[in-house]
């Protein structure tokens, strides 16, 4: 398809030229109706953002200034974890990071559990505030795939997927309070209007 037709008329439209960031979000809407997707891949509101950083924590904060890695809660040992939240290969005991490490981890693992969870859902209906809440459950346990809260919300069962959230409060076979705490307040941003 030839898309300078479009960039013309919407350029003429606001009067003005474009920046490259309007440039590539408008490029990147014609490709996904180009591909019969609802609109553009969606990303993480400042609502989800807020929550992730709320109950991840920059946490083992070291007094140089530097951040270490810490051991999984629930099991002791695997997976380790620094930072905002991330894990993965290279991070294990001794795994030290500076805040602009940390921060800079944090997006890029931001924008693939977006991605990982748009693809999961598809192009089911979803408010911000859902998708929000979905990112935040799949940063914590990797599960989006597979979840059964996953499979009602691409059926429209809202009502029953957000009852889905407090059954993931387990680490390493113990209830964990934190857990109780985040699904519940996934939970409440998902049904959030």
């Amino acid at each position: 398809m030839n898309r300078k037709p479009i960039f013309d008329a919407v350029r003429e439209l606001l009067g003005r030229p474009f920046s490259q960031g309007e440039v590539d979000g408008i490029d990147e809407a014609i490709t996904c109706a180009e591909d019969g997707l609802s609109g553009a891949k969606r990303s993480l509101g400042q609502p989800g953002n807020d929550l992730i950083k709320r109950f991840e924590g920059c946490g083992r904060r070291r007094p140089d200034g530097q951040f270490e890695a810490y051991p999984d809660p629930g099991t002791g040992s695997d997976p380790w974890t620094i930072g905002w939240g991330s894990t993965g290969a290279g991070i294990g005991s001794g795994t030290v990071w500076t805040p602009a490490q940390c921060d800079a981890r944090f997006e890029q693992d931001l924008q693939r559990y977006a991605r990982e969870v748009s693809d999961a859902i598809g192009d089911a209906p979803t408010t911000q505030n859902q998708f929000d809440a979905l990112v935040s459950f799949h940063y914590n346990t990797g599960a989006i795939a597979t979840a059964t809260l996953t499979k009602l919300h691409k059926q429209g069962r809202f009502a029953e997927a957000a009852r889905e959230f407090g059954k993931w409060v387990q680490a390493g076979g113990k209830g964990l309070p934190g857990l109780v705490r985040r699904r519940a307040a996934e939970a409440a941003l998902y049904e959030k209007a």
